[in-house]
Order: C-alpha cells, then structure tokens, then sequence
C-alpha cells in the first residue's frame, strides 16, 4: 500500500487526490489530505468571491472527491511548524504532494504605504471570505476608494465594494463584513492600471459584471482608451485583429461604457481609470491615506509604458492594491524568492539541484499564480505522475502505524470530515438566525468550537 500526504485542499490539492485515486498502475493507494484550516476546499472557499456563486458550486464535485473511501480529510493540520515539521511528515508517508498555494502578496514598495488605509486586495478578500486570519475593516469615513491593479481580483475588490448590500445578503459573507459594508458611505471606487486597456488581466465576464451591478454608475475616460494604440482606431480590422480575442472583447466593453452618458440616480460611481502608474500615497490626519498621486504613463512602442511627468492625485481614504502573489512554502522546503515557487522537475522537489524523490508539488506553489481553478487538475496530473513513477522504492519503505495516531501524539487535533460537517451546520444554522443563508463562521475559536475541539 502507498501511504500518500496531499498538503492544502484546495483545487490543486483535491486534483491530485483524485489522480492518484484514479490511477490503475499502484493500487491500495490511500491519501491524507492534511490543511492547517478547519474548512476545506482552500481559495474556493477563501479566494472567490461570495457573490460569484457559480463558481463557488465547484465545492460539490471537490467534496465528491474528498468523501471517497480512501481519502481523509485532516484539517486544522499546519505542516511545517513545531509539532509537524516537513522532516517528520515524510516518516509518517510514503510521499507527500505539497499543495500550498501562493498566500503573501507583492507590495507597491512606495512611499506612504505604511499609512492606515492602505491594505493588500488579498487582505481586504479574505476579510470578507470569512477567513479564520483575517483582520477587521473599518470602512466608517471611507468616501472613496482607489484599487491599484488591473486583474480579476482587482474588479472582485471593487465590485464588492460597489455592490448594494441586499445583493450580497444572500451570499454566505460574514456577518460583521456585510454590516461593515451597509454602513460604509463610500461613493466611489476607481480602479487605476499602469498600462492600456487592451492590456487588461481580466477576463471580459469579469469586467462586464461591473457594468450590471444596480444603482452604480461605470465610467470610462474616452480620451485614456484613445491612448491605447490597440483602441485608437476602433474602425480599422487589422488593429483590431492583432489583438488577442479577450482583448477584443473587453475593448468593446469599455468603448460602450465610454460612450454611456451618467446615470444621475446612481448611488455609487465605478471609474477605470488607464495608463496611471503609483508613485505615492498620500498622507492625512492621523496618520491616515488621504489619496494617491499617480504619473501619467504612455506606451513605449514595445509593449510597455514610460512615465511622462505629468502627475495626478486621486481622493482615498481606502487603498487596495492588487498587483500580484508570491508564494509562501511550508518551512523547510526549497524556495525560489525571485519566482515565488519551490524548484522542482516535473513535480518533484529539487534539493541542490537534483530530485527528493518522495517530495512533490502541485498548483501555484509549483508554478507561480498563474492559470484560472481548472489549470490546476493538469498541473496535479503531472505531478501524480512523477510520484507514480517513483512509487516501486517508496512504497517498500516502512512506516509507523496510522500517522493520525502519530498527529495527536505531537499536539495537533485534527479536524476529520464530520468536524467539518459539523462546521457546514453550524454555518447553516448561523444563517437562519440572521434571516440569510448559510453565513461563514469567520474565527479560529469558532471554527474549533462547531467542529467539537475547543
């Protein structure tokens, strides 16, 4: 029998659990898919939106694979800390798949970025994901927003904060972030990217969303979409041929927004703003963002921008930038800083260069953020792969006994799937309380409580 560790249950985790279920070449193949959370299911859960819930259905097939026979979900499970070190997880399997996702977030690196106000989008998501981590909001005296970035999560951020509240009563948000939200007397979000529109990371359902959302007024300067040599002619085919099909299209989004007159009975206004790079935050009382000066940017004719001089500032009292993730590896695992990944050849872990057959790695923290949830089941497959192909010595190898034994011998007290069924009740029964829906237990100690461990 292959005694195999899947760390994170996430997407990436789930799909390499289930590869390595489906495989016919090693049978009697049993997992453990260990999270440092209660909660599985990992950005699923944590990472997309509440109002996004189509996506967020992907739970079910992720949980079909999680209940199957020889699959055990062990939560509340933090590998590469004192009780569980990485050393200490390969004696207790065969081979373990770290699965770890990229958790820390690229900065800015301008002055002012210190000031109270100015927050990471990674921050701001899991705070209104219910993440166990995540610390509070005040959104009291926040008028208007700037959102630095031009990606999917940057039009998350901002249609969350543009979103009326009995639009998202319905979502599973936290309660204190849904309140933090209704009592917030923000106007205005602006979302600000250094480069052009057709240079854009979002995807055009993504964009169009803001276009939807009720009593919201989206704007476009038409004069910033003419400096995008892409958008400048939008009579001409060949230009509009050279671009990429999902720039073409969120082109034309922008374009008819740009050609909208104002709703005057919006109660919020959305601005995407373009070819606008950071270069401070701006200071104002009590040590609090005031604003963000920006320098006019302009394309250098190979595909990026140069500064201009020219600068503008834009009102905030509540900065979020979303400019990308590094990853962040259990201790004791190699890591490249420079590309936020652990060095690996086809999924197995490169110690010094050469393969610690035994060690694996799937999902963003074996090939940086990049890709949507589906990029990861070819991404585990590959990795499952490798692990197979090692599977003749690995699985000669002896082990103790059950490594759950082993787990609550250390101290840890993991989370087995009825805890976390109890936690999906407790949140159901939560929700009914509140008139809404299941709504997210948003805390450590309520989240061991309703899984039965306090």
């Amino acid at each position: 029998m292959l005694r195999v560790a899947v760390v994170g249950s996430g997407p990436s985790g789930v799909y390499a659990a289930q590869a390595l279920v489906q495989q016919r070449e090693v049978p009697g193949v049993r997992i453990d898919v260990l999270d440092r959370l209660p909660a599985p299911y990992g950005l699923v859960r944590y990472g997309v939106a509440p109002d996004h819930e189509k996506i967020k259905s992907l739970t079910g097939s992720l949980r079909s694979v999680l209940e199957d026979e020889r699959i055990r979900f062990l939560g509340n499970v933090e590998v590469g800390g004192e009780l569980l070190p990485t050393a200490r997880l390969l004696e207790l399997y065969h081979a373990v798949v770290y699965c770890v996702g990229a958790a820390r977030d690229r900065t800015l690196g301008l002055p002012g970025e210190e000031l109270a106000g100015v927050h990471s989008a990674t921050e701001f998501v899991s705070w209104y994901s219910g993440h166990p981590d995540a610390r509070p909001f005040d959104l009291a005296g926040v008028r208007s927003a700037v959102v630095v970035g031009a990606g999917n999560v940057a039009v998350d951020v901002t249609r969350i904060l543009a979103r009326g509240v009995p639009e998202l009563r319905p979502t599973d948000m936290p309660q204190a972030a849904l309140g933090a939200l209704a009592d917030s007397g923000l106007r205005t979000v602006t979302m600000v990217a250094r480069r052009g529109p057709s240079q854009g990371r979002f995807t055009t359902k993504e964009l169009r969303e803001l276009g939807t959302l009720a009593q919201v007024d989206t704007r476009v300067d038409p004069a910033e979409l003419a400096l995008d040599p892409a958008c400048a002619e939008p009579g001409d085919p060949a230009a509009a041929a050279a671009l990429p099909a999902v720039a073409r299209r969120n082109v034309e989004v922008l374009r008819g927004w740009a050609r909208a007159a104002p709703d005057p009975g919006a109660r919020r206004s959305i601005s995407l703003r373009f070819f606008l790079r950071p270069v401070e935050l701006l200071a104002g009382p009590r040590g609090r963002v005031r604003g963000v000066r920006f320098e006019r940017t302009a394309p250098d004719g190979r595909g990026g921008v140069r500064g201009t001089g020219a600068y503008e500032d834009l009102d905030a009292e509540l900065v979020l930038r979303s400019v990308g993730y590094l990853g962040v590896p259990p201790a004791g695992l190699p890591f490249d800083a420079v590309t936020g990944t652990v060095p690996h050849a086809a999924g197995r872990v490169l110690r010094a260069g050469r393969a610690s057959v035994g060690e694996y790695v799937a999902g963003w923290i074996k090939r940086g953020p990049t890709g949507v949830i589906g990029t990861n089941r070819p991404c585990a497959k590959e990795t499952v792969s490798s692990l197979l192909q090692d599977a003749g010595p690995l699985a000669r190898r002896e082990l103790p006994a059950d490594p759950l034994t082993a787990l609550r011998a250390a101290g840890l007290h993991p989370v087995e799937w009825p805890g976390w069924l109890a936690i999906e009740a407790a949140e159901a029964d939560l929700g009914r309380s509140l008139g809404r829906r299941s709504v997210k237990i948003p805390d450590w100690p309520g989240l061991r409580a309703a899984a039965g461990i306090a």
